[in-house]
């Protein structure tokens, strides 16, 4: 008797109540062996949470240094915060409000961090935890935060406005001293004029009781924080940017802005004792140089053994237009300028003492660029730059699509390490990176993982991704394979891209047979395999396809006499000779003699092409022009080992490759897919008219060159996207953008959330085709739209904001009929057809209508009959159709368990026949069911709308979701998670969700990211065992997970920043200077700036707020058994801290009683030998 399972039914009602109301948990006809399935996934195994960030921090803004922890500090215009430490320590935190962190000052030793942003608000941030969190912060209300500075192993904490006055924060308790240094008693009582904002901040180092102050105008106030008043002012023309301490604390050095370092003796305060302008001219009169353009900063390190090094940014000379930014470094009598790549943001010398009234013994500089860090060795001739371990050329080039695979085949990794070893360059200093602060997480995760980026340039790179770390293993380029135009006038007119022809913009990766298979804008597709030695290729192995859309000729024939090529008939395999010819020559004309025909977009490199250890070039696919048209962009791509076979698609159709004959198999629009009686198939709406050559109607070639403006345009799109947060729209303001209405040009204000995100999804469902994975996929899609709805108009830009923005008003594009694009393959064994018993090698073929269709495939045997036997093709029919285009497709057996597709395993293409025979052993595809009529797979399909799943071979729709009404799913994988599949979809308006398989049970359903963009649209991808990632910023990669298991394991996981650390012994005062006091002085702040003395700050200048990592944000947050212990925790923090300050009170009243002890023994003393009268 067969067992009730409750949950069956459970979940049976879950998925019809989820669906449509035609859409059942099960059809009638489904068999009773399904009902064997198990689903062993529940909620309960999901949990969404980032995990880290890895690349270079988007818009940096500051940075600081911790000498003692040796850890790193940046942040940026976003307000958020990274952490770097040794290589695979990093750490990232966000401020909420946003605003840009204008300064950072570590506590140092001390675990925390001080940041301050422009919305005048300072936090104090705790680092002995693996999530840094806010302790405290304080919000100035009535001045702008301009300079902060906090002395070492201090906890009062200066800061200075733009109004020119100085408040001072005690950083325990972020509360205000009412000491407070006003500005008109800091300059001198004869000055009418305001000083301008406080830009430096800093104490004598050998007297902690004075302190400089820097004003913008130029003025420098000594203040003595004992008197209370300037002891002395220095002057200066020029305004000041930058002011640095000799560790002796008699000098100190400004940076001007007209170029000038004055240097300053502190006793002498009439005239500078040295004024230099590193970069001017000194004209032989003796008159003052020219002025340069200001120096931002200035640092001034000394050295026990040599002269001291002086370190500045800026001063160029202003003759020097187009120089790239420059750091200057002056050491005894050298002058050294090393210029970078891109502009400064900041920079800071590395010393060996934290101390200040030491010789600072620096020995490496930090710089922080724009867009990449470097660091400077000061020791070494030369000044060498150390070798970067931090992840962070991701953005070397804008990144064009992203794949990621985990749980990787175990060898691959090592693979990939040893072919990039030999790309690293050479001339690094041989020191060791000196960020050396932090440790790894001790993750229990140990699977491979391994993440591909394609980039603008045609670069791929491969990173190893594995236990929450990012090294980039190999770095792959493919324009190398294609001859580069070296000046304007020898570009080739048929080029569709001028800017970034190689981008890459989409890609096949088998990890099993190394095999890959990319896709570039400029319609080409390449082929490479792995292999470990270097090879010289004298001819690289070009195979042109011309692709047309099969019924856009119906009525007419080309007029420059060139005919379609044969086309194979559906249901009759295709073989190389009724197609075209494998490799054939451009016999295009010129384009001044007539339309541009059989002209590919780039010309293949002619010369032999050294391949180094690696991907090395098996075969180069390029689309061709046809009759002045270019080629549409490709739209899906995939390949297969085991059958030797590439696959691609675009709006025109799909051609299969055999790489291994080097021979065009098929070449078939998407219309002759559907079988005659095929209930889907679609017939032209509005064939074109018979066109006219070109000379008598001279329109054509001018709407032909607005077609290949469409595409430049949309590339220049892709390309300048990467760099901007949000999208805009050909320029226009990005905040206006996202309010503005998709189909009228004004905008309205965006009163809701509801309302921006509704109007954001209309937004991305108009563009995100052309910045998707398929990148400019569906411009067929654009025409499709605006011929259906005005399909005699022309002017169709009101109605079709999409089209406006395109910047093409193509008529071309209008008049051509709706197209069908393919948007997706997947190869399996499976049943192409209802009758069959056996499975056979096949193709699953998608497209954006939402038609699944078969194609069948006939598969030689391997070896010499492979080579010699072409491979069969034969078109299906349709196997189902689904709403919006599908996204992915894959087979389950009748376990439910995933069918990958066969592969061949990996070997070396260049290594002995021996070899290759062992390991070319193909592997065996899934047993034929042994009982007739048994549904022994399962098809799941997946659309932008919703997801099937069908028994296989009688085709029959067993369940059916409808995953959104509203959007569209802009990402969808099949992926194992817990030891079973399901699947997992990424939606346009930012939810997050995983269907059961094979009942497409809702699991998850998160709102993650409700206002998205369009580069997160773009790279989103989910990988195996609960991993995901996307681009959240032009150089950022952000990975998340969706498992539980790992969200529970991710304390363990993550790096550790803080780590004890003994800080070093204070400098020797020696004895003549503690004999004579020469030493440095200290100074009781305490006595100072404490209510005692100072008395309270004013309530409405500062307004502070418990940051959710303080005592008062624990108390709050715990809960449960978690929170019995933070609780006890908390409480031992409290009564140690009670038992410290009793200690504290305890040493005061013992030292109190002995000074009242030795204060009457001196009175007994002085009284005892006295009579009663002498007193």
């Amino acid at each position: 008797m067969k067992k009730f399972n409750i949950r069956k039914v459970l979940d049976g009602l879950t998925a019809a109540s989820s669906s449509s109301p035609s859409s059942a948990a099960a059809q009638p006809g489904t068999p009773k062996e399904n009902d064997a399935v198990q689903e062993t996934l529940q909620s309960e195994n999901f949990q969404l949470c980032k995990t880290v960030r890895h690349g270079f921090p988007y818009q940096p803004s500051s940075m600081a240094f911790d000498p003692v922890q040796k850890i790193l500090a940046v942040g940026t215009q976003t307000g958020a915060l990274r952490l770097f430490g040794r290589a695979g320590v990093e750490c990232y935190c966000q401020h909420e409000s946003g605003a840009a962190v204008i300064q950072l000052q570590f506590l140092i030793n001390e675990g925390a961090l001080v940041s301050v942003l422009t919305d005048d608000s300072i936090h104090l941030w705790n680092l002995r935890q693996k999530i840094p969190a806010i302790l405290h912060s304080l919000k100035f209300n009535r001045e702008r935060i301009t300079y902060c500075h906090l002395p070492f192993q201090s906890k009062w904490l200066y800061i200075g406005t733009e109004r020119g006055n100085i408040h001072i924060v005690n950083v325990e308790s972020f509360t205000l001293s009412g000491y407070v240094i006003m500005w008109n008693k800091a300059i001198e009582l004869s000055t009418k004029t305001h000083p301008g904002p406080v830009v430096h901040i800093s104490d004598n180092p050998m007297d902690e009781g004075k302190l400089l102050i820097g004003f913008e105008c130029g003025v420098v106030v000594l203040w003595d924080l004992k008197s209370k008043k300037a002891d002395y002012r220095y002057n200066y023309d020029e305004a000041i940017h930058s002011v640095a301490w000799h560790h002796e604390g008699k000098q100190f050095v400004c940076s001007h802005s007209d170029g000038t370092l004055t240097t300053w003796n502190i006793r002498a305060p009439a005239k500078a004792a040295q004024i230099i302008t590193p970069h001017g001219k000194q004209p032989k009169d003796g008159k003052k140089p020219e002025p340069c353009k200001p120096i931002l900063k200035v640092e001034y390190k000394t050295t026990r053994a040599g002269d001291p090094f002086m370190v500045l940014s800026g001063g160029l000379s202003y003759d020097t237009v187009g120089r790239r930014a420059c750091l200057t470094v002056m050491h005894g009598k050298s002058t050294t300028v090393l210029e970078m790549d891109y502009p400064i943001v900041d920079f800071l010398t590395l010393c060996e003492t934290p101390y200040p009234n030491d010789f600072q013994e620096p020995y490496a500089v930090v710089v922080l660029l724009e867009k990449d860090l470097v660091v400077i060795d000061l020791g070494q001739i030369g000044y060498p730059i150390y070798e970067n371990p931090y992840p962070l050329t991701i953005h070397e080039s804008p990144v064009t699509c992203c794949e990621y695979f985990a749980d990787c085949p175990a060898g691959l990794i090592p693979a990939l390490y040893s072919v990039g070893t030999r790309q690293k360059r050479q001339g690094y200093s041989k020191k060791e990176w000196p960020i050396s602060g932090g440790n790894w997480g001790q993750g229990t995760q140990s699977y491979p993982e391994i993440i591909i980026t394609g980039h603008a340039d045609g670069s791929i790179k491969f990173w190893d991704a594995s236990a929450l770390m990012l090294q980039v293993l190999y770095k792959l380029k493919t324009a190398k394979v294609f001859e580069r135009a070296r000046g304007k006038e020898e570009k080739s007119g048929a080029d569709i891209v001028e800017e970034d022809p190689f981008a890459i913009q989409t890609l096949s990766w088998c990890p099993e047979s190394r095999m890959l298979c990319v896709a570039g804008v400029s319609a080409h597709v390449i082929v490479y395999r792995f292999s470990k030695q270097e090879v010289t290729t004298e001819d690289v192995q070009l195979l042109e396809v011309r692709m047309q859309c099969d019924f856009s000729d119906v009525d007419s024939p080309d007029p420059g006499g060139d005919q379609t090529p044969t086309l194979p008939t559906p249901g009759a395999s295709s073989s190389p000779q009724e197609s075209e010819p494998p490799t054939q020559t451009s016999t295009g004309s010129n384009p001044s003699d007539g339309p541009r025909d059989n002209i590919p977009c780039l010309q293949v490199r002619s010369s032999p092409l050294k391949q180094s250890p690696g991907y090395q070039v098996e075969l180069v696919v390029q689309l061709v022009w046809v009759s002045g048209e270019p080629p549409q962009p490709i739209t899906s791509l995939a390949i297969n080992s085991s059958y030797g076979l590439v696959v691609f698609g675009n709006s025109n159709g799909l051609a299969v490759v055999d790489y291994l004959q080097k021979t065009l198999l098929l070449n078939m629009g998407t219309s002759e897919l559907y079988s005659p009686s095929d209930p889907y198939q679609r017939q032209p709406h509005s064939p074109r008219k018979a066109r006219q050559p070109s000379g008598d109607k001279p329109n054509v070639t001018f709407y032909m060159s607005r077609l290949s403006n469409l595409y430049s345009e949309s590339v220049k799109k892709l390309r300048s996207s990467h760099f901007t947060l949000c999208d805009s729209n050909d320029g226009a303001n990005p905040s206006e953008d996202r309010c503005k209405s998709p189909t009228s040009g004004s905008t309205s204000p965006c009163n809701s959330d509801d309302e921006r995100r509704q109007k954001f999804m209309q937004k991305v469902k108009l563009k995100s085709r052309r910045f998707s994975k398929t990148v400019a996929s569906d411009f067929a899609k654009m025409s499709r739209k605006i011929s259906s709805s005005s399909e005699h108009k022309p002017d169709v830009d009101a109605k079709d904001n999409s089209f406006t923005r395109s910047r093409s008003s193509s008529v071309t594009s209008i008049e051509r009929e709706t197209r069908e694009a393919i948007s997706s393959f997947h190869f399996c064994e499976s049943f192409p057809r209802k009758t069959d018993t056996l499975v056979s090698p096949c193709l699953l073929v998608g497209t954006t209508q939402g038609s699944v269709m078969t194609v069948a495939l006939s598969v030689p045997p391997g070896g010499d009959q492979r080579l010699q036997q072409s491979v069969g093709i034969s078109s299906c029919g349709t196997l189902v159709r689904l709403k919006g285009g599908i996204l992915t497709m894959a087979l389950l057996d009748s376990t439910a368990t995933l069918l990958p597709p066969v592969y061949e395993p990996w070997y070396d293409p260049n290594a002995s026949d021996e070899e290759k025979e062992k390991s070319r052993r193909r592997r065996p595809a899934s047993p034929p069911s042994s009982q007739e009529g048994q549904e022994s797979q399962f098809a799941v399909l997946c659309s932008e709308k919703q997801a099937k799943v069908v028994a296989m071979p009688s085709q029959t729709r067993l369940y059916k979701h409808n995953i959104t009404e509203t959007s569209f799913v802009l990402r969808a994988d099949v992926v194992l998670m817990a030891g079973a599949n399901c699947i997992a979809c990424f939606c346009a308006n930012g939810h997050i969700m995983t269907l059961s398989l094979p009942s497409l049970r809702p699991l998850i359903d998160i709102n993650y990211l409700p206002l998205t963009d369009m580069r997160i649209a773009r790279t989103f991808c989910f990988s195996n065992l609960g991993q995901a990632l996307y681009l959240t910023s032009p150089t950022e990669i952000q990975r998340i997970t969706y498992s539980q298991e790992t969200c529970d394991n991710l304390q363990e996981m993550l790096s550790e920043l803080f780590t004890p650390v003994e800080t070093p012994e204070a400098p020797n005062r020696g004895f003549f200077k503690g004999l004579f006091g020469g030493g440095a002085q200290s100074l009781d702040r305490e006595d100072l700036f404490g209510e005692t003395a100072a008395g309270k700050a004013s309530r409405s200048l500062a307004q502070h707020i418990p940051g959710p990592g303080s005592m008062e944000g624990m108390k709050g947050a715990a809960s449960g058994v978690v929170g019995d212990l933070a609780r006890a925790r908390i409480a031992l923090d409290e009564r140690g801290q009670k038992l410290g300050e009793l200690e504290e009170r305890s040493a005061a009243m013992m030292a109190s009683a002995d000074s009242f002890s030795k204060h009457a023994h001196d009175m007994m003393l002085k009284y005892k030998d006295k009579k009663w009268y002498q007193l």
